[in-house]
């Protein structure tokens, strides 16, 4: 049986330089988790394509589907938490299970997809505050300016002890959640459009769109992995990182199941479809003006900021601490890996990673490129696709390394089954990336090629490093 690693006191000066410290508990991982997954934005974005591309009133079914896809990664995922004492996530769990330069190799696919992923948020964060500006006060304020001063809100949280970003995600998506919960109650209350219905269930409700439905599904679920990155921070990380997965995983599942299916009511079955695939962009808060006025449209409009907000703090938190991981493993400076003397958060990366952003933004900015068409999709598209690839990969190291060291069938069973649905997601999502990023096939191409050129540069260096 392999032997389970245990939490190392932290004895010396060098050591509590390096190692990031905190008290989260299972709720704190939670938020941050389901702050990545970003409720309101998946409901108001996600949920109208996954209606008007796949014809269909399925969505609900889609999320219970990508639920079902992640509970079994969360089995193998939890089990192996056991025997990793890093909080590389991926990269320690590919590098424990095939080794150093392919958990090298993941390292560096999930700090792009992270990276990525992060910057399309910005776009899009940036694109919903300038129209809001330019609607309350009539002036017109370029996107990249409210970009910009976001990157800088955000970089000063992540620079601050993990706590207070904690307490920062646990306000806003008590929030969001609190006005699509006030929707859905509304919508039930009053019985829908045409009277409350089971359509969303059926057979003919989802067909010929569940491939798009389950598609669209699984972006709501991007961040779930991360529960392992907070583990130096959580208190006893063990059973921390796994009460926070199943939770993370369960709440994600059944929320979006519940509140797609709310709003398809609203609109009637009937209708949904039509109205959706007319103007998708305001579906969600067409139905929030038409079930909770003016005011809950305008609410509603502000709180997905506010989710774009927490889902960038939660992307520039995890990917600082990659980069921090990837500085104690002597791949980056070492400053990168250092620990706040008195914050106890990797200060100096999160730093760097508000560098990066700005720098990135403003090649963007100075490309004239449109925060929307031109940003979110492409950079999202990289960001899915990196993600894809690295979960079907941790669910192939974790078969391999429990296969190896005589784990239990039940554990290695789980694996496979998860490595197996997974892969089939993969090829979902590289065969849909036209329609994510919302370019030209060689586009989509070239996008889907930025995860394998990543890996096999992480490999490059690790083997460079080895050399060393």
């Amino acid at each position: 049986m392999p032997e389970p690693v245990t939490t190392a006191a932290q004895g010396s000066s060098t050591e509590s330089s390096t190692r990031l410290t905190g008290n989260l508990g299972t709720a704190a991982i939670v938020l941050m988790v389901v702050a990545a997954a970003a409720p309101l934005t998946t409901l108001g974005g996600n949920v109208p394509l996954m209606i008007a591309l796949g014809q269909g009133v399925g969505a609900p079914v889609g999320f219970l589907i990508a639920g079902a896809v992640f509970a079994l990664f969360a089995g193998g995922f939890v089990a192996m938490t056991h025997y990793v004492d890093s909080a590389g996530a991926f990269y320690a769990y590919v590098e424990r299970g095939l080794g150093a330069r392919p958990g090298m190799g993941a390292a560096f696919v999930a700090y792009a997809a992270y990276i990525a992923t992060m910057i399309a948020v910005y776009g899009y964060i940036g694109a919903i505050l300038s129209g809001m500006v330019s609607d309350l006060t009539g002036t017109t304020v370029p996107w990249w300016t409210m970009t910009a001063a976001v990157i800088v809100a955000i970089g000063l949280l992540g620079y601050r002890h993990i706590d207070l970003s904690a307490k920062v995600l646990g306000i806003f998506l008590v929030a969001e959640i609190a006005v699509v919960v006030v929707l859905d109650l509304v919508i039930v209350l009053r019985g829908g459009s045409d009277g409350l219905t089971g359509d969303s269930f059926t057979p003919a409700g989802i067909s010929g769109g569940l491939g798009v439905a389950i598609l669209f599904a699984l972006f709501g679920f991007v961040g779930v992995e991360a529960t392992a990155v907070f583990r130096d921070e959580a208190k006893d990380p063990q059973r921390t990182i796994r009460r926070a997965t199943y939770w993370s995983v369960a709440i994600i599942a059944v929320f979006y199941a519940i509140s797609s299916w709310a709003v398809i009511e609203g609109n009637g079955g009937s209708n949904a479809v039509a109205i959706a695939t007319d103007d998708p962009d305001n579906f969600v808060l067409n139905t929030a003006r038409l079930y909770l006025g003016v005011l809950g449209r305008d609410v509603t409009q502000v709180l997905l900021a506010v989710s774009l907000f927490a889902a960038a703090l939660s992307f520039h938190n995890i990917a600082s601490r990659y980069q921090f991981v990837l500085a104690r493993k002597g791949v980056l400076p070492a400053a990168l890996g250092k620990a706040h003397p008195r914050h106890a958060a990797p200060s100096y990366s999160s730093f760097a990673v508000s560098i990066v952003s700005l720098l990135i933004m403003a090649v963007f900015a100075l490309l004239d490129l449109d925060p929307l068409l031109e940003i979110f999709g492409p950079m999202g598209g990289i960001g899915i696709a990196g993600l894809a690839s690295l979960w079907l990969l941790t669910s192939i190291s974790i078969a391999v390394f429990f296969h190896k060291k005589g784990g239990s069938r039940r554990t290695v069973a789980l694996a496979g089954a998860s490595a197996l649905t997974l892969a089939l997601a993969l090829v979902l999502i590289l065969w849909n990336l036209p329609v994510i990023v919302g370019g030209t096939v060689l586009l989509a191409v070239l996008i889907g090629l930025v995860p394998l050129v990543f890996f096999m540069t992480g490999m490059l260096v690790r083997s460079g490093v080895a050399r060393q």
